[in-house]
């Protein structure tokens, strides 16, 4: 009786045992069972990128009256403006500008906007250097015209007072200056009587000089007559060359 008992008891346990390791593995298939897993939301797209842009001025530097070139570029703008005017994505336009300037571009699209800014600074030209002071032999020849005459005369003839009276003038402006006052005569007629001829004009325009102020010191004279011409054609035209007083700065 007592060993069925104990075989008893050892089976109960045993069954218990078996109990235990059954519901377990009944738990663990439960927890194994296929879950239900949420779908994750789709991102939000992404922002759309700004727009992007360049600007340059070529040359940065000019002088007044110069130009210069603005060169833009631009990406995935929608509205482009320079300076406030609507220009198109991509160009380039000449300005010339009286003084220093900035220009700004602003490059506008949904992602939102880029502005930039290009300078051009305008500089005045040097100055010019100054001009070379005239040398008194320069101004002499800029400012004494010759004294004409007419055929076989020696007086001052009727249209030359002007341009005598404009002589005696700078000549008195300028008191160191001398000078020779030479008589030419065209080629008709003898040595002898040109020279005389040349001297007489000589003498005549020395005279009014010396009324009109000039300094006796100064003048200096000489008869060349048909010597020397000017012209060496046989014509009225040559010849009217030859009969003047003839003014040489003395250095």
């Amino acid at each position: 009786m007592i060993q069925e008992a104990e075989a008893g008891k050892l089976q109960g346990r045993w069954s218990w045992f078996l109990g235990i390791i059954l519901f377990s593995f009944v738990v663990i298939l439960a927890g194994c069972g296929k879950k239900t897993v949420a779908t994750p939301a789709p991102p939000p797209p992404p922002p759309p990128a700004a727009p992007t842009a360049s600007l340059i001025a070529m040359p940065g530097r000019i002088e007044v009256g110069q130009s210069s070139t603005l060169t833009w570029k631009t990406q995935t703008a929608t509205e482009v403006t320079l300076d406030g005017e609507p220009v198109s994505a991509n160009e380039s336009k000449t300005v010339s500008p009286s003084e220093s300037t900035t220009y700004l571009l602003i490059a506008k699209g949904p992602g939102g906007k880029q502005e930039l800014a290009a300078r051009i600074t305008v500089t005045q030209p040097p100055p010019l250097p100054p001009a070379p002071t005239p040398s008194d032999e320069e101004l002499f020849a800029q400012n004494m015209q010759n004294i004409y005459f007419d055929y076989d005369k020696y007086d001052v003839r009727s249209d030359q007072p002007s341009a005598l009276d404009t002589n005696a003038k700078w000549l008195m402006q300028h008191p160191t200056v001398s000078f020779t006052v030479e008589g030419h005569c065209d080629e008709r007629g003898s040595i002898e009587y040109n020279w005389e001829l040349g001297d007489n004009r000589v003498n005549a325009l020395t005279t009014a000089l010396l009324q009109a102020g000039v300094a006796t010191d100064l003048i200096h004279t000489m008869s060349y007559g048909k010597e020397n011409p000017f012209c060496t054609e046989a014509n009225e035209a040559c010849w009217q060359q030859n009969r003047q007083g003839h003014f040489v700065y003395l250095k």
